[in-house]
Parts: structure tokens; C-alpha cells; sequence
């Protein structure tokens, strides 16, 4: 199964439904189910802003959860301006290049998350087949 590595507070809004788009520099033709990986980096900034939103402990190095991935948006002012008005803390205007969005839907908590290594890019995961 395909593996996305975010790093936290980012994953933890994914798993709790609360980020639907994922931002990256560049696309993917991949669609389906997806792993989320917390990676062990904490966007500090993001963290504090945030903490709102957050439980008390981030997750970190393991699989969390599962979605969709059901499209990939390239990014315009227009879109980016639609998310900011959905949600202006989350998806605030950020240094990182916001080039595409991928869309996530059906999020599935996972039970016993997945410690492990994340990687960079899609990567697979051929472990526990009952995910």
C-alpha cells in the first residue's frame, strides 16, 4: 500500500478529518488508499498555532491513518483563497511551495498505529495486510 510521510502538526489534522488537502511541489497520478505516516519533524509554528486543534502528544514515526486519495488540484490563488475561507488557521498561507493539492477523504484511525521509518515521496508499505 502507498505511504505519504507528513510531519506533525500537518498528519494529526489529517487523521482528525480536519486537513482534507495535502500540499505538494509537485503531482501525482496516483488515486486510491493511501497510509498517513507522521514523520518525526514537528513544524514548530504550525504546532503552536494550532494547538487548538491538537491532542496533548503528536504522534510521531508511525503510520496513523488511512484515506482516499481522490484527486490532485493544481494550485491557484482562487482555490488557495476558497481554502482560507473554509478554514484560515489550517490552510494559512504558508513558505512552503503549495504547487498541488491532493484531496483526501475516508479517514480511518488506525487502531494500533504502524512504528516505522518514514521515507521521502510515495513510498510502499508491505506489512500488516489487515490495514
Amino acid at each position: 500500500m502507498k505511504v505519504l510521510t507528513i510531519r506533525q502538526p500537518w498528519a494529526t489534522l489529517i487523521m482528525l478529518g480536519l486537513k482534507k488537502y495535502e500540499f505538494r511541489s509537485w503531482k501525482t497520478n496516483y488515486r486510491g488508499e493511501l497510509l498517513i505516516h507522521a514523520g518525526k519533524g514537528i513544524d514548530k509554528e504550525g504546532r503552536n498555532r494550532l494547538q487548538k486543534y491538537l491532542p496533548e502528544n503528536l504522534p510521531r514515526g508511525e503510520i496513523i491513518c488511512k484515506v482516499k486519495l481522490v484527486d490532485c488540484i493544481k494550485v491557484t490563488k482562487e482555490f488557495l483563497e476558497e481554502l482560507r475561507n473554509i478554514n484560515k488557521e489550517i490552510y494559512k498561507r504558508s513558505v512552503f511551495k503549495e504547487e498541488y493539492a491532493w484531496k483526501l477523504e475516508v479517514v480511518e484511525i488506525l487502531k494500533n498505529p504502524i512504528k516505522i521509518n518514514g521515507k521521502l515521496g510515495l513510498w510502499n508499505f508491505n506489512g500488516k495486510e489487515d490495514i
